[in-house]
């Protein structure tokens, strides 16, 4: 068995593996318990991952047949680029892989993705409080310095 980390995009068979790293990405942000993201959204996004038509798509890190992380990610125009930029959405590693190049090969198989389908920009967000995330996302990308409003509607 090898210890190298494989990169590869989610197949349909991966959902009974992908879903427990799904969940603890969405309790880490704190959509658990009675604020847990519904199980129906949870269903539209996998098989935004399957739909052609979609701009949505999905990798997980996998060693030795176990997913360690995933990585979503989607296309979208911008008004000050004529090539669509990424949006990377959601990264999320398990606890015990954190720190061991998981979350780095994932973001940069976005990167290599985006190039190869002629994006010239792949950007970001994270929480303040994110901190173990931060040191890995200032190694590999710049802070913009952007703050992120919203509104509930």
């Amino acid at each position: 068995m090898s210890d190298t980390i494989q990169i590869r995009p989610v197949t349909p068979a991966d959902f009974d593996a992908w879903l427990p790293l799904w969940d603890a990405y969405n309790a880490f942000y704190g959509r658990s318990g009675e604020t847990a993201l519904p199980r129906e959204i949870t269903q539209v996004t996998w098989g935004r991952f399957f739909d052609a038509y979609e701009p949505m798509h999905a990798m997980v890190a996998e060693r030795n047949g176990q997913l360690l992380g995933l990585v979503h990610f989607l296309y979208h125009r911008h008004t000050t680029m004529v090539a669509p930029t990424c949006y990377l959405q959601d990264l999320y590693t398990l606890e015990a892989e954190r720190g061991k190049g998981v979350g780095r090969a994932l973001i940069e198989a976005v990167y290599a993705r985006a190039k190869a389908d002629g994006l010239q920009r792949v950007y970001w967000q994270t929480h303040e409080t994110n901190h173990t995330a931060m040191k890995l996302y200032d190694k590999v990308a710049d802070h913009s310095g952007f703050v992120v409003y919203r509104k509930a509607l």
